[in-house]
Protein backbone atom coordinates (compact mmCIF):
# COMPACT_ATOMS: atom_id res chain seq x y z
CA UNK A 1 0.00 0.00 0.00
CA UNK A 2 1.07 3.61 -0.57
CA UNK A 3 1.72 5.16 2.84
CA UNK A 4 2.77 8.68 3.72
CA UNK A 5 2.87 11.22 6.54
CA UNK A 6 2.04 14.87 5.86
CA UNK A 7 3.00 17.75 8.15
CA UNK A 8 1.65 21.26 8.54
CA UNK A 9 -2.00 20.80 7.52
CA UNK A 10 -5.07 20.77 9.76
CA UNK A 11 -8.78 20.10 9.25
CA UNK A 12 -10.54 23.32 10.22
CA UNK A 13 -14.14 22.24 9.73
CA UNK A 14 -16.56 19.75 8.22
CA UNK A 15 -20.16 20.36 7.09
CA UNK A 16 -22.75 18.06 5.52
CA UNK A 17 -26.03 18.49 3.64
CA UNK A 18 -28.82 16.12 2.60
CA UNK A 19 -32.07 16.56 0.66
CA UNK A 20 -35.04 17.54 2.83
CA UNK A 21 -37.07 14.55 1.64
CA UNK A 22 -36.80 11.64 4.09
CA UNK A 23 -37.69 8.11 2.95
CA UNK A 24 -38.07 5.35 5.58
CA UNK A 25 -37.16 1.93 4.20
CA UNK A 26 -40.52 0.67 5.47
CA UNK A 27 -42.17 2.41 2.52
CA UNK A 28 -40.62 -0.29 0.29
CA UNK A 29 -42.76 -2.98 1.92
CA UNK A 30 -45.27 -2.81 -0.92
CA UNK A 31 -42.50 -3.62 -3.42
CA UNK A 32 -40.49 -6.27 -1.56
CA UNK A 33 -42.81 -7.38 1.23
CA UNK A 34 -42.74 -6.20 4.84
CA UNK A 35 -40.78 -9.20 6.16
CA UNK A 36 -38.02 -8.91 3.51
CA UNK A 37 -37.70 -5.17 4.16
CA UNK A 38 -37.45 -5.80 7.90
CA UNK A 39 -34.69 -8.38 7.42
CA UNK A 40 -32.74 -6.18 5.01
CA UNK A 41 -33.02 -3.18 7.33
CA UNK A 42 -31.87 -5.26 10.29
CA UNK A 43 -28.81 -6.47 8.35
CA UNK A 44 -27.81 -3.18 6.72
CA UNK A 45 -28.73 -0.96 9.67
CA UNK A 46 -30.57 1.44 7.35
CA UNK A 47 -33.86 2.73 8.75
CA UNK A 48 -34.30 5.78 6.56
CA UNK A 49 -32.50 7.78 3.88
CA UNK A 50 -32.70 11.23 2.34
CA UNK A 51 -33.21 11.10 -1.42
CA UNK A 52 -32.82 13.99 -3.85
CA UNK A 53 -35.75 15.24 -5.90
CA UNK A 54 -35.14 15.20 -9.69
CA UNK A 55 -33.74 18.75 -9.95
CA UNK A 56 -31.47 18.51 -6.92
CA UNK A 57 -27.90 17.52 -7.76
CA UNK A 58 -24.96 16.42 -5.65
CA UNK A 59 -23.35 19.78 -6.43
CA UNK A 60 -26.31 21.59 -4.81
CA UNK A 61 -25.79 19.61 -1.61
CA UNK A 62 -22.02 20.23 -1.65
CA UNK A 63 -22.65 23.93 -2.33
CA UNK A 64 -24.94 24.26 0.69
CA UNK A 65 -22.43 22.45 2.90
CA UNK A 66 -19.53 24.59 1.67
CA UNK A 67 -21.48 27.85 2.01
CA UNK A 68 -22.40 27.01 5.60
CA UNK A 69 -18.85 25.98 6.43
CA UNK A 70 -17.28 29.13 5.00
CA UNK A 71 -19.73 31.27 6.98
CA UNK A 72 -19.11 29.43 10.26
CA UNK A 73 -15.33 29.55 9.79
CA UNK A 74 -15.59 33.23 8.87
CA UNK A 75 -13.46 32.51 5.81
CA UNK A 76 -13.64 34.99 2.95
CA UNK A 77 -14.40 32.85 -0.15
CA UNK A 78 -11.59 34.66 -1.96
CA UNK A 79 -9.10 33.15 0.52
CA UNK A 80 -9.77 29.61 -0.78
CA UNK A 81 -6.98 28.69 -3.18
CA UNK A 82 -8.14 25.27 -4.39
CA UNK A 83 -11.36 23.24 -4.56
CA UNK A 84 -11.46 19.48 -5.06
CA UNK A 85 -14.79 17.77 -5.80
CA UNK A 86 -15.03 14.01 -5.20
CA UNK A 87 -18.14 12.56 -6.84
CA UNK A 88 -19.43 9.87 -9.16
CA UNK A 89 -22.55 11.88 -10.00
CA UNK A 90 -21.37 15.10 -11.67
CA UNK A 91 -23.77 17.68 -13.09
CA UNK A 92 -22.71 16.79 -16.64
CA UNK A 93 -21.22 13.43 -17.74
CA UNK A 94 -18.69 14.89 -20.18
CA UNK A 95 -17.90 18.59 -19.74
CA UNK A 96 -17.63 20.90 -17.89
CA UNK A 97 -16.10 19.70 -14.63
CA UNK A 98 -18.62 20.28 -11.84
CA UNK A 99 -15.88 21.79 -9.65
CA UNK A 100 -15.67 24.70 -12.11
CA UNK A 101 -19.36 25.42 -11.62
CA UNK A 102 -18.96 25.27 -7.84
CA UNK A 103 -16.04 27.73 -8.01
CA UNK A 104 -18.37 30.22 -9.65
CA UNK A 105 -21.32 29.57 -7.35
CA UNK A 106 -19.24 29.90 -4.18
CA UNK A 107 -17.64 33.15 -5.33
CA UNK A 108 -14.07 31.81 -5.30
CA UNK A 109 -11.41 33.76 -7.19
CA UNK A 110 -10.29 33.12 -10.76
CA UNK A 111 -6.90 32.09 -9.37
CA UNK A 112 -8.52 29.21 -7.46
CA UNK A 113 -7.49 25.79 -8.82
CA UNK A 114 -10.38 23.32 -9.16
CA UNK A 115 -10.78 19.76 -10.41
CA UNK A 116 -13.03 16.70 -10.10
CA UNK A 117 -12.03 13.29 -8.72
CA UNK A 118 -14.15 10.30 -9.81
CA UNK A 119 -14.10 8.02 -6.78
CA UNK A 120 -16.82 6.63 -4.53
CA UNK A 121 -16.43 4.77 -1.25
CA UNK A 122 -12.74 5.61 -0.76
CA UNK A 123 -13.09 9.07 -2.26
CA UNK A 124 -13.19 11.17 0.89
CA UNK A 125 -9.84 9.88 2.14
CA UNK A 126 -8.32 10.31 -1.34
CA UNK A 127 -9.63 13.87 -1.43
CA UNK A 128 -8.00 14.66 1.91
CA UNK A 129 -4.73 13.07 0.76
CA UNK A 130 -4.67 15.05 -2.51
CA UNK A 131 -5.48 18.31 -0.74
CA UNK A 132 -2.96 17.81 2.07
CA UNK A 133 -0.27 16.76 -0.42
CA UNK A 134 -0.86 19.86 -2.54
CA UNK A 135 -0.70 22.09 0.52
CA UNK A 136 2.46 20.47 1.87
CA UNK A 137 4.22 20.78 -1.48
CA UNK A 138 3.15 24.30 -2.40
CA UNK A 139 2.23 27.66 -0.96
CA UNK A 140 -1.49 26.87 -0.74
CA UNK A 141 -2.98 27.93 2.60
CA UNK A 142 -6.68 27.06 2.32
CA UNK A 143 -8.36 24.24 0.37
CA UNK A 144 -11.92 22.90 0.21
CA UNK A 145 -12.63 19.21 -0.33
CA UNK A 146 -16.23 18.60 -1.39
CA UNK A 147 -17.47 15.01 -1.46
CA UNK A 148 -20.84 13.41 -2.14
CA UNK A 149 -23.22 11.65 -4.48
CA UNK A 150 -26.84 11.35 -5.48
CA UNK A 151 -27.74 7.73 -6.21
CA UNK A 152 -29.80 8.27 -9.37
CA UNK A 153 -28.66 5.00 -10.98
CA UNK A 154 -30.22 2.62 -8.43
CA UNK A 155 -33.17 0.50 -9.56
CA UNK A 156 -36.14 0.73 -7.18
CA UNK A 157 -36.81 -2.95 -7.96
CA UNK A 158 -33.36 -4.20 -6.90
CA UNK A 159 -33.46 -5.26 -3.26
CA UNK A 160 -29.65 -5.51 -3.11
CA UNK A 161 -29.34 -1.73 -3.51
CA UNK A 162 -32.72 0.03 -3.37
CA UNK A 163 -32.92 0.01 0.44
CA UNK A 164 -29.28 0.88 1.08
CA UNK A 165 -28.18 4.11 -0.56
CA UNK A 166 -28.86 7.72 0.41
CA UNK A 167 -27.88 11.13 -0.99
CA UNK A 168 -25.55 13.66 0.62
CA UNK A 169 -22.94 16.32 -0.05
CA UNK A 170 -20.16 17.46 2.27
CA UNK A 171 -17.47 20.11 2.60
CA UNK A 172 -14.18 19.86 4.48
CA UNK A 173 -11.92 22.87 5.01
CA UNK A 174 -8.17 22.38 5.31
CA UNK A 175 -5.63 25.04 6.18
CA UNK A 176 -1.89 25.42 6.73
CA UNK A 177 -0.87 25.14 10.37
CA UNK A 178 2.70 24.68 11.55
CA UNK A 179 1.40 23.69 15.00
CA UNK A 180 -0.84 20.87 13.76
CA UNK A 181 -0.18 17.17 14.26
CA UNK A 182 0.76 15.17 11.14
CA UNK A 183 -1.76 13.27 9.03
CA UNK A 184 -1.04 9.66 8.14
CA UNK A 185 -2.33 8.06 4.95
CA UNK A 186 -2.42 4.56 3.50
CA UNK A 187 -4.00 3.92 0.09
CA UNK A 188 -4.43 1.03 -2.32
CA UNK A 189 -6.19 -0.30 -5.39
CA UNK A 190 -7.17 -3.65 -6.90
CA UNK A 191 -8.82 -3.02 -10.25
CA UNK A 192 -9.65 -6.72 -10.61
CA UNK A 193 -12.82 -5.91 -8.66
CA UNK A 194 -14.08 -3.38 -11.20
CA UNK A 195 -17.08 -5.45 -12.29
CA UNK A 196 -18.50 -6.12 -8.80
CA UNK A 197 -19.91 -2.64 -8.25
CA UNK A 198 -20.76 -1.02 -11.55
CA UNK A 199 -23.27 0.74 -13.78
CA UNK A 200 -22.69 -1.51 -16.82
CA UNK A 201 -23.82 0.79 -19.62
CA UNK A 202 -20.86 3.15 -19.18
CA UNK A 203 -20.22 5.95 -21.65
CA UNK A 204 -17.61 4.38 -23.90
CA UNK A 205 -17.33 0.71 -22.95
CA UNK A 206 -21.11 0.35 -23.05
CA UNK A 207 -23.82 2.25 -24.82
CA UNK A 208 -24.60 5.87 -24.11
CA UNK A 209 -27.83 6.04 -22.04
CA UNK A 210 -30.83 6.97 -24.13
CA UNK A 211 -33.74 9.27 -23.34
CA UNK A 212 -36.19 6.43 -24.01
CA UNK A 213 -37.84 4.71 -21.01
CA UNK A 214 -35.71 2.24 -19.06
CA UNK A 215 -36.25 -1.42 -19.88
CA UNK A 216 -35.55 -3.49 -16.76
CA UNK A 217 -34.89 -7.21 -16.97
CA UNK A 218 -35.10 -9.85 -14.28
CA UNK A 219 -31.74 -10.56 -12.66
CA UNK A 220 -30.61 -12.73 -9.74
CA UNK A 221 -32.89 -13.25 -6.69
CA UNK A 222 -35.85 -11.76 -8.56
CA UNK A 223 -34.18 -8.34 -8.75
CA UNK A 224 -34.94 -6.14 -11.72
CA UNK A 225 -32.57 -3.62 -13.28
CA UNK A 226 -31.34 -2.30 -16.62
CA UNK A 227 -27.83 -1.63 -17.94
CA UNK A 228 -28.07 2.01 -16.85
CA UNK A 229 -28.56 1.02 -13.20
CA UNK A 230 -26.18 -0.09 -10.48
CA UNK A 231 -25.15 -3.72 -10.12
CA UNK A 232 -23.59 -4.77 -6.82
CA UNK A 233 -22.21 -8.22 -6.00
CA UNK A 234 -22.60 -8.00 -2.23
CA UNK A 235 -20.75 -11.25 -1.49
CA UNK A 236 -17.68 -10.17 -3.45
CA UNK A 237 -17.69 -6.70 -1.89
CA UNK A 238 -17.90 -8.26 1.57
CA UNK A 239 -15.01 -10.64 0.84
CA UNK A 240 -12.88 -7.77 -0.48
CA UNK A 241 -13.60 -5.66 2.60
CA UNK A 242 -12.74 -8.38 5.09
CA UNK A 243 -9.54 -9.12 3.15
CA UNK A 244 -8.21 -5.58 2.70
CA UNK A 245 -9.46 -3.39 5.54
CA UNK A 246 -7.71 -5.02 8.54
CA UNK A 247 -4.23 -4.66 6.94
CA UNK A 248 -5.20 -1.15 5.83
CA UNK A 249 -5.94 -0.20 9.44
CA UNK A 250 -2.64 -1.68 10.61
CA UNK A 251 -0.69 0.15 7.90
CA UNK A 252 -2.21 3.56 8.56
CA UNK A 253 -1.72 3.23 12.32
CA UNK A 254 1.97 2.58 11.66
CA UNK A 255 2.36 5.87 9.75
CA UNK A 256 2.00 7.82 13.01
CA UNK A 257 3.10 5.07 15.37
CA UNK A 258 -0.34 4.76 16.95
CA UNK A 259 -1.81 1.69 18.61
CA UNK A 260 -5.47 0.74 18.20
CA UNK A 261 -6.09 1.56 21.85
CA UNK A 262 -4.97 5.17 21.28
CA UNK A 263 -7.64 5.81 18.64
CA UNK A 264 -10.76 7.56 19.96
CA UNK A 265 -12.95 6.62 16.98
CA UNK A 266 -12.69 4.44 13.90
CA UNK A 267 -14.86 6.24 11.33
CA UNK A 268 -15.47 3.75 8.54
CA UNK A 269 -17.25 4.20 5.22
CA UNK A 270 -20.86 3.34 6.01
CA UNK A 271 -21.17 0.31 3.72
CA UNK A 272 -23.65 -1.62 5.85
CA UNK A 273 -24.01 -2.46 9.53
CA UNK A 274 -23.37 -6.20 9.21
CA UNK A 275 -20.09 -5.58 7.39
CA UNK A 276 -18.86 -2.92 9.81
CA UNK A 277 -19.81 -4.95 12.87
CA UNK A 278 -17.98 -7.96 11.43
CA UNK A 279 -14.92 -5.80 10.74
CA UNK A 280 -14.92 -4.44 14.29
CA UNK A 281 -15.12 -7.94 15.76
CA UNK A 282 -12.39 -9.23 13.43
CA UNK A 283 -10.06 -6.41 14.48
CA UNK A 284 -11.17 -6.54 18.14
CA UNK A 285 -12.34 -2.92 18.07
CA UNK A 286 -14.80 -1.82 20.80
CA UNK A 287 -18.13 -1.10 19.08
CA UNK A 288 -18.59 2.22 20.97
CA UNK A 289 -15.48 3.38 19.08
CA UNK A 290 -17.09 2.62 15.71
CA UNK A 291 -19.80 5.25 15.07
CA UNK A 292 -22.71 4.50 12.74
CA UNK A 293 -24.85 6.92 10.71
CA UNK A 294 -26.47 4.27 8.48
CA UNK A 295 -29.71 4.27 10.46
CA UNK A 296 -30.27 7.94 9.60
CA UNK A 297 -28.67 8.46 6.17
CA UNK A 298 -27.93 5.08 4.60
CA UNK A 299 -24.81 4.49 2.52
CA UNK A 300 -23.91 7.94 1.13
CA UNK A 301 -20.81 6.90 -0.84
CA UNK A 302 -17.92 9.39 -0.50
CA UNK A 303 -19.98 11.53 1.91
CA UNK A 304 -20.41 8.77 4.50
CA UNK A 305 -17.29 9.47 6.61
CA UNK A 306 -17.78 13.24 6.99
CA UNK A 307 -21.53 12.94 7.56
CA UNK A 308 -20.84 10.37 10.29
CA UNK A 309 -18.49 12.85 11.98
CA UNK A 310 -21.05 15.66 11.70
CA UNK A 311 -23.99 13.60 12.92
CA UNK A 312 -22.36 11.37 15.54
CA UNK A 313 -19.26 13.18 16.83
CA UNK A 314 -20.09 16.88 16.39
CA UNK A 315 -20.39 17.77 20.08
CA UNK A 316 -17.09 16.15 20.98
CA UNK A 317 -15.04 17.23 17.99
CA UNK A 318 -16.22 20.84 18.19
CA UNK A 319 -14.86 21.09 21.73
CA UNK A 320 -11.99 18.62 21.94
CA UNK A 321 -9.22 17.04 19.92
CA UNK A 322 -9.97 13.45 18.88
CA UNK A 323 -7.67 10.83 17.45
CA UNK A 324 -9.55 9.56 14.42
CA UNK A 325 -8.89 6.74 12.01
CA UNK A 326 -10.99 7.28 8.87
CA UNK A 327 -11.20 4.47 6.30
CA UNK A 328 -13.06 4.25 2.99
CA UNK A 329 -13.25 1.13 0.81
CA UNK A 330 -15.33 -0.25 -2.03
CA UNK A 331 -16.05 0.48 -5.69
CA UNK A 332 -13.03 0.01 -7.89
CA UNK A 333 -11.76 -1.79 -5.80
CA UNK A 334 -10.21 1.20 -4.08
CA UNK A 335 -9.36 1.84 -0.44
CA UNK A 336 -7.75 4.49 1.73
CA UNK A 337 -7.34 5.40 5.39
CA UNK A 338 -6.22 8.47 7.30
CA UNK A 339 -5.05 8.92 10.89
CA UNK A 340 -5.50 12.43 12.22
CA UNK A 341 -5.54 14.27 15.52
CA UNK A 342 -8.62 16.35 14.72
CA UNK A 343 -10.29 19.15 16.64
CA UNK A 344 -11.59 21.35 17.96
CA UNK A 345 -13.16 22.06 14.55
CA UNK A 346 -16.29 23.69 13.18
CA UNK A 347 -18.96 20.98 12.83
CA UNK A 348 -22.46 22.41 12.26
CA UNK A 349 -25.64 20.28 12.27
CA UNK A 350 -26.46 18.46 9.04
CA UNK A 351 -28.24 20.83 6.65
CA UNK A 352 -31.52 19.95 4.86
CA UNK A 353 -31.73 21.25 1.27
CA UNK A 354 -35.00 21.76 -0.61
CA UNK A 355 -35.34 21.20 -4.38
CA UNK A 356 -36.17 24.91 -4.72
CA UNK A 357 -32.57 25.63 -3.71
CA UNK A 358 -31.17 23.77 -6.74
CA UNK A 359 -28.98 25.87 -9.05
CA UNK A 360 -31.05 27.63 -11.69
CA UNK A 361 -28.56 27.35 -14.54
Amino acid sequence: MATTKIQGVRIAGIASAVPDTCHPVSEMAETFGAEDVRKISQSTGVIKRYLAAPKLCCSDLCYSAAKRLLNELNWDPTSVEALILVTQSPDYPYVPATSCILQMRLGLTHSCATFDVTLGCSGYVYGLWIAASLMAGSGLSRVLVLAGDTQTAVSPLDRSAALLFGDAGTATALEKSDASSPLGFSLGTDGAGWKNLIVPSGWRRGRIPQTTPLVRKQAEANNWRCQDELFMDGAEIFAFTIREVPPLVSDVLATLGWTRDEVDYFVFHQANKFMLTHLAKTMKLPLPKVPFSLHEYGNTSSASIPITINSQLAEQISQHSLKLLMAGFGVGYSWGACTVNCGPIVSPPVIKVNESEAWQC
